[in-house]
Order: structure tokens, then sequence, then C-alpha cells
């Protein structure tokens, strides 16, 4: 006997919203998200380093969480709303503030771990937008760049928090005023 959600030769069916997207697929039970969201939906801007969860490329947004999309099956995440870097973007000629104030700040360099450092940025500014340095800087901790040296991820951080913090609250759709 299968479950509600469970195909015949032994597949999972999950549904989820993805960037804002109703999205409806057979996997495997193994299937990471991230390889869900890079292989089959062909969103590749969420990196996959290490697997291990270590390096934080593939940090998404899971029910407004960051997440480490390596670390979770794709059926995990069943029923769940998850935002990538390709969601973050109002239009396709106007940056999320946090993408903005990483270019601004030269928070980047190869780009790599951009995604993941962004996404991260964006769950703590969502969830306190006056977030205090410490808190800030502890939520970027658990990501590695070999690029930058961090200081321009970290002057973007704050610039994106100085923003929030001006425009006083998040925006009912998870965006920064």
């Amino acid at each position: 006997m299968t479950s509600r959600h469970e195909t015949a030769h032994g597949g999972i069916v999950v549904e989820l919203d993805v960037n804002g997207e109703r999205v409806s697929a057979e996997v495997e039970p193994r299937l990471l998200l991230s390889d869900f969201l890079r292989h089959r939906l062909r969103l590749t801007g969420t990196h996959v380093g290490c697997e291990h969860g270590v390096c934080g490329a593939c940090t998404v947004l899971v029910d407004g969480l960051a997440q480490r999309s390596c670390l979770i099956f794709a059926a995990q995440a069943d029923g769940a709303r998850v935002r990538t870097i390709e969601g973050l973007a109002p239009s396709d000629t106007e940056l999320h503030p946090v993408q903005r104030a990483f270019a601004e700040a030269h928070g980047l360099q190869c780009g790599f771990c951009t995604p993941g450092f962004v996404m991260s940025t964006v769950a703590t500014l969502e969830q306190d937008p006056a977030v205090s340095d410490e808190d800030l800087l502890d939520a970027l901790s658990g990501h590695l760049c070999r690029c930058t040296g961090y200081r321009g991820i970290v002057e973007a951080a704050h610039a994106a928090r100085d923003q929030a913090g001006a425009a006083g609250e998040v925006t009912s759709d998870g965006d920064l005023d």
C-alpha cells in the first residue's frame, strides 16, 4: 500500500511553492533539495559546493528560514515555500535591496558563494530588520568565501541592514522596503 504521496514505483510526489510558483513533481526519496532545484527546475543560482552543509553556497529560504539545501531531501520540502536567489529580484531590471547592497559594497568576486550569503542576509533581515552587528555576523559565519576576505560581504550586509532599518519594516511579500 502506498501513502498519499508515494507512487507505485517508489517515488514520492512533492508539491511546493518555489519562488511564488506551485510545483508538483515525482522525486526519488533520496533526491536532495539542491539537486531538485538545480536539475529539475533549472534554478542554477543555488550553488552546490561541499555537499555537507559546511560552505553555505546552497542556502535557500524554506518557509522563511535560511536552510542548506544540500542537507534537505526534496521530499522533506513537500508543502513548503522555497525561495531561491532567482526569486528575490522584483523584476528583470531591478535587484532586491540585499543584492544591490552586495553589488555596491563589492561583496562578491567570483560569485560562487554570493547566493548563499545573500539568502542568509535576506532571512536574517526579514526576521529582524534592526539586527545587531553581532547577530548579523553570526548569521553569516556559517558561510565560506575564498575570494573576498569577507570585508565587502560584511559591509554589504550592514548596508542592507541599515537600509532595512531606515525603511522600518519588511513588506508582506517578504521583500525589504
